[in-house]
């Protein structure tokens, strides 16, 4: 068993206990009853979608700068991800938010400046379609992938800025307790998880480059 498989086991070993602690373990909520519950996963998929995002612009970043066809695809792996982070989120949200403020949606500065992460980085996605040069498909990717980052830190601090029915960060006091301590489990549970899947998606982007690419001549997936 290789490393990466050894941290995907991890990762669905963390899940499952800390599903179990948050789902039968601890008590229900005493304002929001058993819909609480549904935090344990959407808080730290909402996590893992701007980690996502942040490792887009990061390997955009580092693509602009050494020009190796590896920072692009580990940044396309992340985007993909992070795009799933986000329409997960918004179900889960929405599903939290029915039995909760009475709606399935509701115009809130956090779910509105969050569901606009979809189309932005959906058309970051698509633009990487519309050439099939593998170096200027990762040139654009970059540039967009940068630009697009300017709304990860909106909608973190939509709650701050405008007024929201979403709560903001906990405290360092609630964080102690046996909820922040479950979703802090969480957090590293799904951060493991999207590690392991954003280098699966990298090792299968790597092989559909290698046979685009029509030779040796063209630098390899490390090339500039």
């Amino acid at each position: 068993m290789n490393r990466l498989t050894r941290l995907g086991w991890m990762a669905i070993a963390l899940i499952a206990v800390g599903s179990v602690l948050g789902l039968v373990v601890l008590p229900a909520d005493a304002l929001q009853g058993e819909v609480q519950r549904l935090l344990y996963v959407h808080v730290p998929i909402a996590w893992t979608m701007m980690l996502a995002f942040f490792v887009v612009f990061l390997m955009s970043i580092l693509y602009l700068v050494q020009r190796k066809r590896k920072w692009d695809l580990l940044a396309v792996s992340a985007a993909e991800l992070g795009v799933l982070g986000a329409v997960l989120t918004l179900i889960l949200g929405s599903l939290w938010g029915r039995p909760t403020w009475g709606v399935w949606w509701a115009w809130d500065p956090r779910i509105t400046t969050t569901a606009l992460l979809v189309p932005i980085y959906t058309g970051y996605l698509v633009v990487r379609s519309m050439t099939e040069d593998p170096d200027q498909r990762a040139r654009w990717s970059a540039v967009i992938g940068l630009i697009a980052f300017v709304q990860v830190p909106i909608v973190y601090m939509s709650v701050f800025w405008w007024r929201s029915l979403h709560q903001p960060p906990s405290s360092p006091r609630s964080m102690a307790s046996a909820f922040g301590l479950v979703m802090l489990l969480g957090f590293v549970a799904y951060t493991l998880a999207f590690t392991y899947l954003w280098l699966r998606r990298y090792r299968l982007a790597a092989t559909e480059l290698e046979l685009e690419l029509s030779g040796p001549e063209d630098g390899g997936i490390n090339g500039a």
